[in-house]
């Protein structure tokens, strides 16, 4: 194999200070792993092989990483000795890959698709090419990247540098890209006499240079290299996360009128001329197309809204809800693994769960799917142009025609025919006069027994 990019994300690392027994890369940035962020920005390069190197958690990173690729391949670092030691993990892995290899993180989330395409270009002129970033904060702790003009000459770790090294400002992400086979033949070089007593993948540049290779650096902002190691990090993490989202979505030509109170996941997709009312939260997996109302305190997760449609108030999309154009969702209705055709209407306090509901019809207030026997889901299927009376319960498995009714307060067993109307509750009884003896009697047994 040659000529393609290949992509090893390290997320062996456990994350002490995040004060948790989950796996630092599992913790979730915009309603997904951090590590899902990193390979979605790899993803884009269109990678001929993509290895995540594990270590806490092995299990729960690797069923996370193929969650997102499930060709994507999963070595163990069983020793965490440092970044290099890390790297050196995917060499067997990559051992017939003669074309570049980009090194990420899976806690840091924000390196986007267009630097890493610039620093592949960049291998043109270079033999290694590191991410770095100028740094607002010359007191932080990051890696110097010491340059002799657009050389790189060295990387010094904080902990090994002097202050003059120190006072750079020129920082080091950790993202690396390099040709595979040259890449790892420095790793297995790389030392660990430092002040750490770890094998330092920043270590290769000073080697590539001791063999006359040449090393340069691509900037970006320091925003695309914020590392998560603690909760206040993660926090300080999704609200900017959120602030972009928000901002791309008024670019493309979404209106909100309170976009700090809505809430975006990493995948939302939302067309332009939809409106999003404030305190809207969007968990993965959401498309909304163009000229929707996502009304006030929604939640939606899993779902496509076609344009048009209407969804809340106080409405809740879960996985596998479809709703087609011009469907209308009002307020306290909750919507589950169903079909909501075009122009059809579920306007109040309804649960719809493994349904399709058909073109134009209208279901009533209170009216619910009973799709669960306590083992197995059933389907509820109603024609187009029905009518579903307030309070109906649909007892599935069972079907609705065209243009059929079901009467307020029903409880339907059996399918109803097309045209048909389905009665099903008790006659209604008069007892005139029950009503005030019965409270008469009751009243006079509460005074006797406070007498008493």
């Amino acid at each position: 194999m040659s000529g393609g990019v290949s992509v090893v994300i390290l997320a062996a690392g456990q994350g002490t200070r995040m004060n948790s027994d989950r796996p630092k890369v599992l913790h979730e940035l915009g309603a997904a792993p951090l590590l899902h962020h990193a390979m979605r920005s790899a993803a884009a390069l269109g990678p001929e092989r993509t290895v995540v190197v594990t270590g806490v958690g092995a299990r729960e990173v690797e069923k996370a990483a193929r969650a997102f690729d499930p060709d994507v391949q999963a070595v163990l670092q069983a020793e965490q000795q440092g970044t290099a030691h890390a790297v050196l993990q995917a060499r067997d892995l990559l051992a017939d890959q003669d074309g570049d290899v980009i090194v990420l993180y899976g806690d840091t989330p924000f390196v986007t698709p267009e630097t890493l395409e610039r620093m592949l270009e960049a291998r043109a002129s270079a033999d290694i090419v590191v991410l770095g970033f100028e740094t607002a904060h010359p007191e932080a702790r990051y890696g110097r990247l010491v340059t002799e003009g657009a050389r790189l000459d060295r990387i010094v770790e904080w902990k090994d540098a002097d202050a003059a090294t120190r006072a750079i400002t020129l920082c080091n992400s950790g993202v690396v890209c390099a040709e595979g086979t040259f890449l790892f033949d420095l790793l297995r070089e790389v030392g660990n006499d430092n002040a750490s007593g770890e094998f330092y993948l920043t270590d290769i540049i000073g080697l590539a240079r001791r063999r006359g290779m040449t090393a340069t650096v691509v900037r970006c902002d320091e925003s695309e290299t914020l590392g998560i190691n603690s909760r206040a990090e993660l926090m300080a993490a999704e609200q900017a996360f959120q602030a972009r989202a928000r901002a791309e979505a008024l670019d493309n030509g979404v209106s909100m009128q309170a976009p700090e109170t809505v809430i975006f996941a990493y995948d939302t997709f939302v067309g332009r001329d939809t409106v999003i009312e404030p305190h809207v939260v969007f968990g993965p997996g959401v498309t909304v197309e163009s000229g929707a109302r996502i009304r006030a305190f929604s939640h939606l997760e899993g779902c496509h809204v076609s344009r048009g449609a209407t969804v809340g108030p106080f409405a809740r999309l879960r996985p596998g809800a479809e709703l087609a154009e011009d469907v209308h969702v009002g307020n306290f209705v909750e919507i589950k693994a169903s079909q909501i055709a075009e122009g059809a209407k579920i306007n109040h306090l309804s649960y719809i769960g493994d349904a399709e509901v058909g073109e134009r019809t209208n279901v009533g207030a209170g009216t619910i799917t009973c799709n669960y026997d306590g083992v197995f889901k059933h389907r509820t299927v109603i024609g187009r142009d029905a009518f579903i009376g307030s309070d109906t319960m649909l007892v599935a498995p069972v079907t609705i025609g065209d243009g059929a009714m079901t009467a307020t307060g029903s409880v339907i067993t059996e399918d109803v025919a097309p045209g048909a109307l389905a009665v099903a509750r008790a006659r209604q009884v008069i007892k005139t006069g029950f009503a005030t003896k019965f409270f008469q009697k009751l009243r006079a047994l509460k005074a006797a027994k406070s007498g008493a």
